[in-house]
């Protein structure tokens, strides 16, 4: 959201930034807000850690008095969070208009929480912002009001455009010990990855063993949910896998950019090794985010990893050479277009 946060800025528009606080440790939470240069939210609710229901009902209370105190025109959030899940239904129950960014995304895996999410807040919107046209399809086949519907491209290519040089200022390879193209780079995070002992056991290995096949090591910023998950089962981490903290948007970015090849369970992982031209591996069966696999940036290794090694091979030969799906880095501004197209000029 930064994108069309800094855009409202630019062009006067008022906003105001509502946190949930679903993350709430620095390196989740408070450093975004500081590298990305956004300020402090107007509204931080605090919900933290808990069960889906306990998490929704707190979001929905703090949502609530938010827009009581503050009568926006719109509410827009992005994405498939349970924060977005929350927005659409105040939206819905108070009558502001929801503006869902990011719409269309399907991965047809209804046992995911995020595409459940997904299709409530693309049903309860009024202004459906698509980040690609094979998105927007989606949107249209679903009976979705065309006009409601826009190409805007994803505010990540944004958010790449104007924050790649900040991230060469890095000096996380330095402090690492490593050399750009001679690392991996792992993220594992998802409760359908880490909830499952076999599953998570089985993903560590096989980044182990394309380490040691490859001669690299993994580099891996550990999610609080996995190093909690590895722990309460016992399972032990190769040796070759190198965890780190979780690191700010910066020092991720440089990472990525320099990393030869990069395993993820993240959405906005695939999506941003597809702009920067750095192969992925998806473990997932599926993924929301096709256009990735269209271009050939990604591959879906599944959660039995049947074929890793030769998807490790077939990526490292790959050539970085693919077209970027996402847009041309303004979907920022072409958010706050439509907005302001239907709002009067003294609201």
């Amino acid at each position: 959201m930064a994108p069309i946060i800094l855009e409202c800025r630019e062009r006067g528009v008022s906003y105001s930034i509502v946190h949930t606080g679903q993350h709430y440790s620095y390196n989740l939470d408070e450093i975004f807000f500081q590298e990305l240069g956004l300020g402090l939210a107007a509204h931080n609710l605090e919900v933290g850690s808990g069960a889906f229901g306990e998490q929704l009902g707190r979001m929905l209370s703090g949502l609530h008095r938010a827009v009581r105190d503050e009568k926006p025109s719109y509410l827009l959030a992005e994405g498939d969070t349970n924060s977005v899940l929350a927005t659409a239904l105040a939206s819905n129950h108070l009558g502001i208009p929801f503006v869902h960014v990011e719409s269309g995304l399907r991965s047809y895996n209804m046992a995911m929480q995020e595409e459940k999410n997904r299709i409530v807040a693309d049903r309860l919107a009024s202004t459906l912002l698509a980040p690609t046209p094979w998105a927007a399809d989606v949107l249209r086949e679903e009976g979705a009001d065309p006009r409601k519907v826009s190409v805007t491209g994803n505010t990540i290519v944004d958010a790449l455009q104007r924050y790649l040089p900040n991230a060469e200022a890095s000096t996380i390879l330095e402090v690492l010990g490593v050399e750009p193209g001679a690392y991996f780079l792992a993220t594992l995070h998802r409760a359908e990855n880490t909830d499952r002992p076999e599953v998570l056991d089985r993903m560590l290995q096989g980044l182990g063993a394309a380490s040691r096949e490859h001669g690299k090591p993994v580099v891996f910023p550990i999610h609080p949910r996995t190093a909690a998950c590895i722990e309460a089962h016992g399972l032990s981490l190769p040796t070759e896998l190198r965890t780190i903290d979780p690191v700010g948007f910066f020092d991720f970015l440089e990472l990525e950019k320099n990393a030869r090849l990069v395993f993820t369970d993240s959405g906005g992982v695939q999506e941003e090794c597809c702009i920067l031209l750095v192969p992925c591996i998806t473990f997932r069966d599926d993924t929301e985010r096709p256009e990735t696999l269209h271009v050939g940036s990604n591959v879906l290794a599944g959660t039995h990893l049947a074929n890793l090694e030769e998807q490790v091979r077939g990526m490292l030969d790959k050539e970085r050479d693919w077209e970027n799906p996402f847009g041309d880095g303004r979907a920022g501004e072409r958010t706050i277009d439509i907005m302001l197209k239907n709002v009067p000029p003294s609201s």
